[in-house]
C-alpha cells in the first residue's frame, strides 16, 4: 500500500475519521491495528519478523531494568550486555540472514578460490521483509536508551508494538528514537484543524516532490543508467544530475508524506532532509541528509567508539568504519561500500586539508564570508555527493566504472541538436523536470529561514484555496496521469 496508491487514498481517511470519533484512550490501539493492516498489505508472511523484533527488543527491556535489582555490580553489569548483546544478535541475525547472507557466501567464495578451497552454498532466494533495516534500527534504539537509562521501560506490549510499526515511517522512515516517539501514544489529541492543515499542507509538498519532480526524472536516469555504454559525456552528466534531485525529491518526499500523516494524527516525527544541497561541506551535508539515520549511526555507533575524543587516526578509523558501516546499510553490494567509504574519505580529507585550505585563503586574501565563496562551496560540495551517488545508483561496480569513463567525453551538441531528448523524456517532460528542480531549489532557499506553511497561512482564504486546487490540478495533470507515474515505488523501500 504505497503512499502514492488508491488504495491509501482510501485507507488514510479511513484511518483519521475512526481515529477522531473513538475514545482518546483506544486511540493506540486503532493505531496499532492500521499500522499492522498496513504493513501486512504488503506482505502477511513477512509480519513475523516485525512482530519477533517487536517481541526480542521489548523483552530485552524488562529483563536490562530487572538486572538493577542485583546487588552485585560486576554481575548486574555482565547480564545488561549480555539481555543488549542477545537482542542486537537476534535483530541483526534476521537482517543479515536477508540481506548480507548471499554477499558475504559470494565474497567467500571469491577469497577461498584464491586457495583453491571450495565454498559453495545455496542461495538464499527470500525477498527482503519491506522496511526491515528501519524498523530494526528503530527498535534497537529502544534496546540502547534503556540501557542507558535514556528512557523508561515501556510494559505495555501494545504501545511498545506500536512504537516498532508505526504506520508513516514502518517501510522507510525517518527512524524515531524511543525517548522522542514513545511518549508520544501516552498523550491525547484533539482535533485541531490549523495542525490537520499543516499536516495535508507537508504532504501534498511531498508528492509534488514525489510525483512532479521524482518520478519524472527517474524516467531519464533509468535510461541512462540501464545501459551506459550507449551514452557519454552530456548525456550522462545530466542523468547524474538528475539522479542527485531524483533521490532528494523521492526520499524527502516520502519523509515530507510521513511526517504529515503523523503531524494530523498529533505524532510529531523527526524532520530527515533540511535543504541538503545547499550545504558547503560535506560535514554540513550528513547534517542535512537523511537525519534520522545520520543521528542514530552518531548516537549509537560513532559515539561508542570514541568519536572524536581521542587521537586523530583513532577518530578517522572510527569515521570510516561509521561510513562503511552505512553503506553496508543501504545495501549488500561493493558499490554501496565504496559509496559510503567515498563519503568517509572525503571528511578526512577536509579535516587533513584545513591547514592547507586557510593558507590558500590567506595568501589569496579570499573574502570567506561572500556570497560567490559560499556559492562555491555548495557547488564543490554538490560536485563530490553527486560523484559519489554514481556508485549508489549502478546496479554493479562495473557499471560505474564504465560510467565515469564515459562521462569524459566532450559532447555539448546533444542540447542542440535535440539527443539529449531522446534519452526518455520529450522536450515538454525534459523542460518540466528542470521546472520542477528550479522549484524545489526555489522553496528551499526561501524557507531558509521561516517556514512557508506559516507564511501562507497569513495569507487570505481566496489565495490560499486558488493555491492547494492549482497544485493538487498540477499534480493531476503532470504527475498522477503523467508518465512519470510508472515509476511510483519509492527509492528507499527497498532499504
Amino acid at each position: 500500500m504505497l503512499f502514492n496508491s488508491v488504495d491509501f487514498a482510501v485507507f488514510f481517511p479511513f484511518v483519521v475519521f475512526i481515529y477522531f470519533i473513538i475514545p482518546k484512550r483506544f486511540r493506540w490501539i486503532w493505531l496499532l491495528i492500521s499500522s499492522y493492516i498496513f504493513y501486512m498489505s504488503y506482505s502477511i508472511k513477512y509480519t513475523i519478523f516485525l512482530v519477533i523484533s517487536t517481541l526480542v527488543t521489548y523483552l530485552s527491556g524488562i529483563l536490562i531494568e530487572r538486572t538493577d535489582n542485583i546487588k552485585d555490580e560486576r554481575k548486574r553489569h555482565w547480564l545488561k550486555k549480555t539481555w543488549v548483546f542477545l537482542s542486537f544478535a537476534i535483530n541483526l541475525g534476521i537482517l543479515f540472514v536477508f540481506k548480507y547472507s548471499n554477499f558475504f557466501n559470494s565474497l567467500m567464495q571469491k577469497f577461498l578460490s584464491n586457495f583453491n578451497i571450495s565454498y559453495n552454498t545455496t542461495k538464499f532466494n527470500y525477498l527482503l521483509p519491506l522496511g526491515i533495516s528501519f524498523y530494526t534500527f528503530q527498535a534497537l534504539s529502544y534496546t540502547i536508551d534503556v540501557y542507558r537509562k535514556d528512557v523508561k521501560v515501556q510494559r505495555n506490549l501494545g504501545k511498545y508494538a506500536l512504537f516498532v510499526s508505526f504506520f508513516p515511517q514502518v517501510i522507510a522512515g525517518p527512524i524515531g528514537k524511543s525517548k522522542h516517539l514513545l511518549h508520544q501514544f501516552d498523550e491525547t489529541y484533539s482535533f485541531n484543524y490549523d495542525r490537520i492543515k499543516n499536516g495535508l499542507l507537508l504532504m501534498l509538498w511531498g508528492f509534488f516532490q514525489k510525483l512532479f519532480v521524482a518520478d519524472r526524472l527517474a524516467i531519464l536516469v533509468n535510461t541512462v543508467y540501464n545501459d551506459p555504454s550507449k551514452f557519454k559525456g552530456f548525456e550522462i552528466i545530466t542523468a547524474n544530475i538528475f539522479f542527485a534531485f531524483q533521490i532528494y525529491c523521492d526520499f524527502c518526499g516520502y519523509s515530507d508524506i510521513a511526517r504529515g500523516i503523523a503531524e494530523i494524527l498529533g505524532i510529531r516525527l523527526y524532520k530527515n532532509f533540511e535543504r541538503s544541497y545547499f550545504s558547503k561541506s560535506i560535514k554540513e551535508f550528513w547534517r542535512r541528509w537523511h537525519i534520522s539515520l545520520s543521528t542514530w549511526f552518531r548516537d549509537y555507533l560513532y559515539i561508542p567508539l570514541g568519536g572524536s575524543r581521542c587521537s586523530k587516526l583513532r577518530n578517522y578509523i572510527n569515521i570510516m568504519i561509521v561510513f562503511l558501516v552505512s553503506g553496508l546499510w543501504h545495501g549488500a553490494a561493493v558499490n554501496f561500500i565504496i559509496w559510503g567509504a567515498l563519503h568517509g574519505i572525503y571528511l578526512i580529507l577536509s579535516d587533513l586539508l584545513k591547514p592547507v585550505k586557510k593558507s590558500i585563503i590567506k595568501k589569496l586574501d579570499i573574502k570567506t564570508n561572500t556570497f560567490s565563496y559560499k556559492l562555491f562551496q555548495i557547488i564543490i560540495t554538490f560536485i563530490l555527493v553527486d560523484f559519489a551517488w554514481i556508485f549508489f545508483k549502478a546496479d554493479s561496480f562495473s557499471k560505474a566504472k564504465m560510467i565515469i569513463k564515459n562521462m569524459n567525453y566532450f559532447n555539448p551538441f546533444v542540447f542542440i541538436n535535440g539527443d539529449i531528448y531522446k534519452l526518455g523524456l520529450d522536450s515538454k517532460d525534459f523542460f518540466i523536470a528542470l521546472l520542477g528542480i528550479a522549484v524545489i531549489l526555489i522553496i528551499n532557499i526561501l524557507q531558509r529561514n521561516k517556514s512557508l506553511r506559516h507564511e501562507l497561512s497569513k495569507q487570505n482564504s481566496a489565495f490560499r484555496w486558488a493555491l492547494y486546487f492549482a497544485a493538487i490540478l498540477v499534480l493531476l495533470i503532470f504527475g498522477i496521469y503523467g508518465p512519470a507515474y510508472s515509476a511510483k515505488q519509492f527509492i528507499y523501500s527497498q532499504f
